[in-house]
Formats: structure tokens, C-alpha cells, sequence
């Protein structure tokens, strides 16, 4: 289909951005790389009568490591990601995250602050942040404020940014430990059925801390405390591993789709996320 007629902008900095928001309010969305908006576009899911172009604003892009801290610009692609070698020393699980999505082609335009801040359950880079402990930068008319990933997300679709705010950057620590990012797809450039991010560390055999996440089964990403509590203390053992994977479970809510009813979304979670902390735990 063909979207309905709007109004292109494409300015040359964050003010200029923000002076279409604040003019047009509702009217208007801002673009990054586009594979999210401009399919809703075309399918008149979305229908946006000014559309803002990130793509000449400065300073909204770029991977910075800085001791144990990581800033990446929003408009940082996803093969960005995948070719800093700075991020993989610093955060693998985000490299191994950016190579499982979509495909090539949509990686060397899909951004980092489209995949965040659209509010899509669908999208890979909510949970993984939720997992990092992220925070996102946001500015807006009244200045600069930030948002934990874990607090952002509100419903499918909607999250904590105004209308008038745009997504900057995010940032989290430095990783350390085990990782592993688990994703089980219908075919290449699909979104998850279900996929799971984990960290964790690991000191004399056993586990210190765990940090799990899910994509894809609820309508929002879910980060599952219980479940990195259930392998906290444990030496991750089949017994650890199942109490993580059952705590998951009481936490995500699948609906029904064309990927699959409820309780083979709720299986193919269980097996993903047993799959990611055997993995992450053999890196620990």
C-alpha cells in the first residue's frame, strides 16, 4: 500500500526537531532508520501528517566506552554494533543480539533508538536493555531527563516518552560475566516467537547475580527477577536452571498469533531461555 500524503522535514538539529514536535504535536513522528514506522505507514496503521527525518542530526550516533560505561547514540546502526570492537569487548551480548536480527539489509539501516523507543514487544534491543539495566536519554522542551529501561515500557506500543521528547542515546555499565542471547524465529528476518537475553556472574563455581529478560511474550519486553533470583547462589545446576525457567513463566503473558497459541509460545520460551543460561553460564 501507499501511505497517506505527508509533510517531510529533515532537520539539521535537535532544535529544529523539537520545534516540529512541539508545533505539530500529535501530527508528528520522528524517523530513524524507518523499518518500523514506515511499514505502519503503508498499511495506514499510522497515520503521520509530518514526518521528522533524524538522519542530518548531529551527534545522535556513535559508540563510546569509557571505563566500565557505554553510551550508544540512537541513531547508531545495528551493523554499527556489530562491527565495533570497542561494544565487543565491552557488552558481547549486544553483538550477538545484533546479528540475530532481521537480516543484513534491514541491519545496515535499523537503528538502535527506532528498535527502543517504538515500544514494539516484538522488537530485540527492549529486553536486552532491560537486561543491561539501560537507562535512555530523552530530550524534549524542557530539557534533558533519563528513564530506566526497566521503567519505560508501559504497553505495547506506548512507553514513557512524551510526544514532544526524543530518544538520544542509552547507556548501561560495562558488562561482565556470562551472556547469551537466545532467539527462536519462524524464518530469517522474522520476528521472535520467543528470545531471551542473560547475564550473569559467576565466583568459585557459583552464581552471583543473574539478570534475565524476555522478547516477544507479553506486551511489553519483561525483565524476570524471579528468574535471576532462582539461579543467584546455585551452581546453575538442571535443578536451578528449571525454578529459573518456572519463575519465567509466572511472569510473561503470551497471547495468540499467527506465530503460535499460548502454549507453544510458553514452550518455546522455556527451551530458549534453558538454552541462554546453560550458555552464558559455560562463559561465566
Amino acid at each position: 500500500m501507499i501511505p497517506a500524503a505527508f509533510e517531510y522535514h529533515r532537520p539539521k538539529d535537535l532544535e529544529g526537531v523539537l520545534s516540529v514536535l512541539v508545533e505539530h504535536g500529535d501530527d508528528a513522528r520522528v524517523l530513524a532508520g524507518g523499518h518500523s514506522l514506515i511499514p505502519m505507514m503503508k498499511l495506514r496503521m499510522a497515520d503521520v501528517e509530518h514526518l521528522i527525518d533524524l538522519q542530518d542530526v548531529a551527534g545522535m550516533s556513535g559508540i563510546a566506552v569509557d571505563g566500565g560505561s557505554v553510551r550508544i547514540g540512537a541513531m547508531t546502526t545495528q551493523n554499527d554494533i556489530i562491527t565495533s570492537d570497542a561494544l565487543a569487548g565491552a557488552a558481547p551480548i549486544m553483538h550477538e543480539a545484533a546479528l540475530q536480527i532481521a537480516d543484513p539489509q534491514v541491519r545496515y539501516m535499523g537503528t538502535v533508538g527506532g528498535n527502543v523507543a517504538n515500544g514494539d514487544p516484538g522488537n530485540d534491543m527492549p529486553g536486552l536493555m532491560q537486561c543491561l539495566d539501560a537507562t535512555f536519554t530523552l530530550v524534549g522542551p524542557d530539557g534533558e531527563r533519563t528513564v530506566a529501561a526497566r521503567e519505560f515500557y508501559e504497553a505495547a506500543y506506548m512507553t514513557d516518552r512524551d510526544d514532544a521528547e526524543v530518544l538520544t542515546a542509552v547507556s548501561f555499565a560495562a558488562q561482565a560475566g556470562g551472556y547469551a542471547y537466545e532467539k527462536q524465529k519462524r524464518k530469517i528476518g522474522d520476528y521472535a516467537t520467543a528470545a531471551a537475553a542473560v547475564l550473569l556472574t559467576k565466583e568459585g563455581g557459583v552464581c552471583t547475580s543473574a539478570s534475565i529478560a524476555m522478547t516477544n511474550l507479553s506486551d511489553t519486553p519483561i525483565w524476570s527477577e524471579a528468574a535471576g533470583a532462582a539461579l543467584a547462589g546455585t551452581s546453575v545446576d538442571d535443578a536451578a536452571i528449571s525454578a529459573a525457567v518456572g519463575a519465567m513463566l509466572g511472569d510473561i503473558d503470551p497471547t495468540e498469533d499467527n506465530r503460535g497459541p499460548i502454549e507453544f509460545k510458553r514452550h518455546a520460551a522455556s527451551v530458549v531461555l534453558g538454552r541462554a543460561i546453560a550458555r552464558a553460564w559455560s562463559r561465566a
